[in-house]
C-alpha cells in the first residue's frame, strides 16, 4: 500500500512552486474578484489531489488563519484610521487625544467607505498569499521535500520539515480532545475547556519532540563529515558573496538607476551562490532512497503556476487599472477577462496529478 502511494504521488517541490507563483499572482493584484479566483483555484486543486494524511488536514488552518488576518487589518483600519482620504463616513468614533510623541497616529475618529475598502483589499492580498502556502503544505509531502534538498541546505530542512509536521499533528491532537470531551458530555470551548485541552495537548507535543530528538539522533541526523579548511572558507566566501550578489542585483533590477547593472549582478550572485550550495554538501554525505522523480507531470504542474504569475505581472504592467481598482473615488471593482482566464491555468494540477486516491 505504501508503494502505490508513494508511486502515485507528484513531487513535492512542483507543489512548492505552483504554490509559490500562486501567491506572487497574488502580489501583483488588490482586485478582490481576481484574489477570490485564486483562492477558489487553490482550494479546488486542494479539494481534489489532497492525499488523506495528517499534514495535509492543514490547509483549514490557514484559511482560518487568512480570514485572522482579514479581520485584524479592518480592525486596525476602524481603530487607528487610514492615510486614505475619504467622503463617505460610515461611522464616527469617539477620538481620543494622544501625546506629542505619538504624532501622526489617530486613535477613534471618522470611519470612511475608502479607508475599509483599501483595508479589505490590502487584507485580502495577504490572505490569499496565506491560503497559497497553505494549500502547498496541504499538497507536498514534507518529508519527501526534505530528501530532495541540497546537502546544504539539509540541516535547515530538518528544522522546517520538523516544524511544518508538528503542525498538523497539534491541530488533529486539539480536534481529537475536543471529540473526545464532547463525547463525554464536557464543555470543550471557553477558558477551562481551553486549559483543559490544551495542557494535554502541550504534553503530547513535548513527549513527541524527545522521542523524535532520540530518533534522529540514532540515526546520524546533525553529523557532519570531515572537509578540508580551504573548502570551508570557500564554500563560506561564495555563499556570502552569492547572497549579496543576489540582493545587490535585486536592488538593481527595482531601481531606474540599477537596469543597466542588475541582471548580470543577479546571475553572477546566483551562480555563486549556487556553487557554495554545492560545495557545502560535502559536509553532509548522505544516500537517497527511491529519489522523487521529476516527470512530465510535474513540469506541467510547475509550468501552470508560472503561467498564471507571469500573465498577472504582465497585465499589472500593461493595464494597472483594471488590477488594482481605486478607492478614491470610491469604483464597484470589475473582473478583468484576461487577467480571469490566466488565472484559471491554475486549475491544470487538478487533471494532470495524480489522484493519492487512486492505486497506481
Amino acid at each position: 500500500m505504501a508503494s502505490h502511494s508513494y508511486g502515485a504521488s507528484l513531487h513535492p517541490g512542483a507543489w512548492w512552486l505552483w504554490s509559490l507563483s500562486l501567491g506572487t499572482a497574488a502580489t501583483r493584484t488588490t482586485n478582490p474578484l481576481l484574489l477570490t479566483l485564486l483562492i477558489t483555484v487553490s482550494a479546488y486543486v486542494v479539494a481534489t489531489r489532497r492525499p488523506d494524511t495528517p499534514w495535509s488536514r492543514s490547509y483549514g488552518a490557514f484559511v482560518k488563519l487568512a480570514l485572522a488576518v482579514l479581520l485584524i487589518r479592518l480592525l486596525f483600519a476602524t481603530i487607528l484610521g487610514s492615510p486614505i482620504p475619504g467622503t463617505h463616513t460610515l461611522l464616527t468614533l469617539p477620538e481620543v487625544g494622544l501625546p506629542a510623541w505619538a504624532q501622526g497616529i489617530r486613535l477613534g475618529g471618522e470611519v470612511t467607505a475608502e479607508a475599509l475598502t483599501f483595508a479589505l483589499y490590502d487584507g485580502l492580498k495577504l490572505a490569499t498569499l496565506l491560503i497559497c502556502v497553505g494549500a502547498a503544505n496541504a499538497l507536498a509531502n514534507p518529508s519527501r521535500l526534505l530528501k530532495s534538498l541540497p546537502g546544504a541546505l539539509y540541516e535547515m530542512g530538518v528544522a522546517v520539515v520538523v516544524a511544518l509536521t508538528f503542525a498538523p499533528h497539534l491541530i488533529a491532537d486539539v480536534q481529537r480532545l475536543r471529540a473526545a470531551r464532547r463525547l463525554r458530555g464536557r464543555p470543550d470551548k471557553g477558558v477551562r475547556g481551553l486549559l483543559q485541552v490544551g495542557l494535554p495537548v502541550l504534553e503530547g507535543a513535548l513527549e513527541r519532540s524527545v522521542s523524535l530528538a532520540a530518533a534522529m539522533d540514532a540515526r546520524g541526523y546533525g553529523r557532519t563529515a570531515q572537509v578540508p579548511a580551504a573548502v570551508r572558507r570557500t564554500t563560506a566566501a561564495l555563499t556570502l558573496g552569492g547572497l549579496l550578489g543576489v540582493c545587490a542585483g535585486t536592488y538593481g533590477l527595482l531601481t531606474a538607476e540599477g537596469a543597466a547593472y542588475g541582471i548580470p549582478v543577479l546571475l553572477t550572485g546566483l551562480a555563486a551562490a549556487l556553487a557554495g550550495l554545492r560545495l557545502g554538501g560535502r559536509r553532509s554525505p548522505r544516500t537517497r532512497y527511491r529519489p522523487d522523480r521529476w516527470d512530465v507531470r510535474a513540469w506541467l504542474v510547475v509550468a501552470s503556476g508560472v503561467a498564471v504569475a507571469a500573465l498577472l505581472t504582465l497585465a499589472a504592467a500593461r493595464n494597472p487599472a483594471a488590477l488594482h481598482p481605486g478607492v478614491v473615488p470610491l469604483v464597484a471593482p470589475t473582473l478583468p477577462l484576461r487577467p480571469a482566464a490566466a488565472v484559471l491555468l491554475g486549475l491544470l494540477p487538478a487533471f494532470v496529478a495524480p489522484d493519492p486516491k487512486e492505486p497506481s
